[in-house]
């Protein structure tokens, strides 16, 4: 417990709460109603109050370094604990390294957090508020998902809900004439991410992947049982990960094509899988350079191929290069 990790996590919620209000651009109209002016409305992190105070320190309208107006500023603002979405504290999940298919990585299942943002609208008039506020507000209903990458060294995608909570409003005009007037709505967000545990280390968690499962059995239930029969089930690769080109197509082949023409069968045994573009092929028995086939094996396509494309054969090595996630078949062995 306690050791280094930072998957930033946090930082990454926040700078994509950001992103989705960083096009927002408020358009003026002439007496002729034709656009005189288009203002893209800047966004920044930082409080309500900063702003508020920036104002206050600049009422003069014709002082050029006043704060322009419409502005907008979100911040984070709080995080909470969501017990609505826990699950099994010491449940775990294997997934692979990115970049490297046999490295796999352990970790317990996330955390789900809560957090709390609030964006806050700044305009002179209120024309240019409306027009802010009605390019967000239609896109939650109450809530907008986002895919956030969480940790880079798994490649952990989850879909975050923003969820709009309420809307507030302000208007800061008083005095004379001279005074500046704001107006100020605060939208309140909550986002519903996750946060992870360090990363187990690579060579643990591929000594505790499961490659063989053995099933036994019994004939009935006296105090003697006798074993009458033994199921083995192994995981078997649905594709070549060597790239293991062993032969080519002698001529076209079509969809319903079950005997194929190689230019030489010799390293392709009888009872293997094969590998044709993206389609898997089980050859039952062959003759010379002739394969008896069965097509779109393990849920593949059955496709039509040409002259001369590659034959791959699917064998012991690939099995061990298996990714998580594949939807690898079994081949069940009775003993």
């Amino acid at each position: 417990m306690f050791e280094y990790f930072y998957h930033e996590i946090l930082r990454r919620t926040i700078i994509a709460f950001g992103s989705l209000f960083n096009g927002i651009d408020i358009k003026h109209l002439d007496s002729a109603g034709n656009v005189s002016e288009e203002i893209k409305v800047p966004l920044a992190y930082g409080p309500t109050q900063k702003f508020l105070a920036r104002l206050e320190q600049s009422p003069d309208l014709n002082k050029p370094t006043s704060i322009t107006l419409p502005r907008m500023s979100f911040e984070f603002t709080g995080l909470q604990y969501d017990g609505t979405r826990k699950v099994t504290t010491t449940q775990t999940f294997k997934t692979q390294t990115v970049g490297i298919a046999t490295a796999i990585r352990k970790t317990y299942m996330p955390v789900p957090y809560n957090m709390s943002f609030e964006l806050s609208i700044f305009t002179k008039l209120n024309d240019d508020m409306l027009q802010i506020v009605e390019q967000i507000l239609p896109y939650f209903q109450p809530a907008y998902t986002l895919s956030v990458n969480l940790v880079d060294t798994i490649g952990e995608k989850r879909d975050i809900p923003i969820v709009i909570e309420n809307i507030t409003m302000q208007d800061d005009y008083e005095g004379n004439y001279s005074t500046r007037r704001s107006l100020l709505y605060t939208i309140r967000f909550t986002a519903k991410t996750y946060l992870f545990g360090p990363v187990g280390d690579t060579s643990k968690a591929s000594r505790d992947l499961i490659k063989k499962v053995q099933v036994g059995y019994v004939q009935d239930d006296s105090s003697t049982p006798t074993r009458d029969l033994t199921y083995t089930v192994v995981p078997r690769a649905t594709k070549s990960y060597t790239g293991n080109v062993v032969t080519n197509l002698a001529q076209d082949i079509g969809t319903t094509t079950n005997i194929i023409q190689v230019t030489d069968a010799t390293n392709i045994a009888e009872n293997v899988y094969i590998n044709i573009n993206n389609e898997s092929i089980y050859v039952d028995r062959k003759e010379g350079n002739t394969l008896f086939t069965k097509r779109g094996q393990d849920g593949t396509i059955t496709g039509s191929h040409v002259r001369g494309t590659a034959v791959n054969v699917i064998t012991d090595a690939d099995d061990a290069l298996i990714e998580v996630g594949d939807d690898f078949g079994f081949d069940g062995a009775l003993s």
